[in-house]
């Protein structure tokens, strides 16, 4: 990693820009100081993946999770509600989409930009703007950081506005035009819930599984030097995220990011399906970077919002690539549990790659 992040990592832990840590977590050539584990809030330990991939498997275990993962304490069940929503009365017609017009596109750019206003935005205003919850089960202590150098605009939170509002509204609207006017054209096999019920409702479920492979895959390729350097480093700024943070990525990363969509091309699909992908992409990125981990009203629960899992890749940069539900981290020795053992076995494989 540069030393410009270096510097970042430095000083959001106050320490020196020659600090053991910075060095080793920026250039992984140190390895003998212990990594700090500075949190605020640390949810329960160690942080575990889904059932999916354990053996043997366990039906009850898988059962519960899948029921969880489509709870109302979960995002992703309101997300696809949303989406249908829009389908019927955000949208514009297929038959508007056969041919690319200033109208059409400007609606689909619009609403996508109402809607990260209002998640992204309503999230920092009840959390940080006016601090509803104060600091219960915040990972970080620290504010959004302010008068810096390392952020356009030299705030973290105007910097991240401008890249999700600009940048990911734009790119994400670009994708999501593309594939309205590939149905409008029958360039792909549409299908109905009417006509196709099993398969429109599987799909549904899958999807969520895709993307998480695809995360994995282009997150850990935009951690190779080249193209960290390129772009990637621009989300790494953030190291105590927001609900800014998540969406807010450099152009060209954006560009890979949204190819996820492109599979329903390749297999019948519909328009929700398209609308579903990308939103759940887009609006859990805001999410899983809150900041805290959950939403809590007069002491009690009420959803679940943060991700450890994901904190502690920006916290320690080369771990944690992919998300709890996918079995990557493990199978590639990159997973991070939030232990101290997981603080040591980051320190190891730094070690070992500097010796190389």
């Amino acid at each position: 990693m540069d030393t410009q992040v270096a510097k970042i990592v430095a000083s959001f832990f106050e320490l020196d820009g020659k600090s053991n840590f910075a060095s080793s977590a920026m250039t992984s050539t140190s390895s003998d100081t212990k990594l700090p584990q500075r949190w605020h809030f640390q949810p329960d330990l160690s942080t575990q993946v889904s059932p999916y991939y354990a053996w043997p498997p366990n039906l009850r275990k898988i059962g519960k999770h899948v029921l969880k993962s489509w709870s109302f304490y979960d995002v992703r069940i309101y997300v696809l509600g949303f989406s249908i929503f829009i389908w019927a009365y955000l949208s514009p017609e297929l038959s508007r989409c056969r041919e690319f017009a200033f109208d059409w596109l400007a609606q689909i750019w619009a609403r996508n930009f109402l809607t990260l206003l209002i998640v992204a935005g309503g999230l920092h205003l009840y959390f940080y703007t006016y601090g509803k919850q104060s600091k219960l089960e915040k990972y970080e202590a620290k504010q959004p950081r302010v008068h810096s150098k390392v952020f356009h605009f030299n705030n973290q939170v105007w910097d991240n506005m401008f890249w999700t509002l600009l940048g990911t509204v734009t790119i994400l609207s670009a994708y999501e035009a593309v594939m309205m006017w590939a149905y409008a054209n029958q360039l792909n096999s549409t299908i109905t819930f009417e006509q196709s019920p099993f398969w429109f409702c599987l799909l549904i479920f899958l999807i969520p599984g895709w993307t998480g492979l695809h995360f994995y895959w282009q997150h850990r390729a935009f951690h190779i030097p080249a193209l960290y350097k390129l772009g990637h480093h621009w989300h790494h700024k953030n190291i105590n995220v927001g609900p800014w943070s998540g969406a807010a990525v450099h152009p060209i990363e954006n560009l890979v990011w949204f190819t996820a969509v492109l599979v329903l091309l390749l297999i019948p699909s519909h328009p929700i399906h398209v609308l579903f992908l990308m939103q759940l992409q887009v609006i859990t990125a805001i999410t899983t970077h809150v900041g805290f981990e959950s939403l809590v009203i007069n002491g009690e629960t009420r959803f679940r919002l943060g991700d450890f899992y994901h904190q502690l890749h920006h916290r320690f940069y080369d771990c944690n690539y992919g998300t709890m539900a996918g079995p990557w981290d493990r199978l590639f020795s990159t997973y991070h549990d939030g232990t101290d053992a997981g603080d040591e076995k980051i320190r190891q494989r730094r070690k070992m790659l500097a010796s190389r």
